[in-house]
């Protein structure tokens, strides 16, 4: 179970589109969820790493580690 919060005008307009297509509103947020959940996680994985950047290696460093 989740509650959310809308503004007047974002709940209104959610509203509409519910009884113009005959979906609920529960659909269309949750349809609005899964379209996004995928980036927001990515931005707060490229961000965690942008804190914490790993160790690099050269090419020069890579080809003498493989004895190239």
């Amino acid at each position: 179970m989740l509650a959310i919060r809308l503004d007047a005008d974002t709940a209104n307009r959610l509203d509409r589109l519910a009884k113009k297509t005959g979906r609920t509103k529960t659909f269309y947020a949750r349809e609005a969820i899964l379209e996004h959940l995928g980036d927001l996680e990515d931005i707060y994985l490229a961000t965690q790493r942008l804190q914490r950047p790993a160790k690099t290696f050269s090419a020069e460093d890579v080809k003498h580690e493989l004895g190239l």
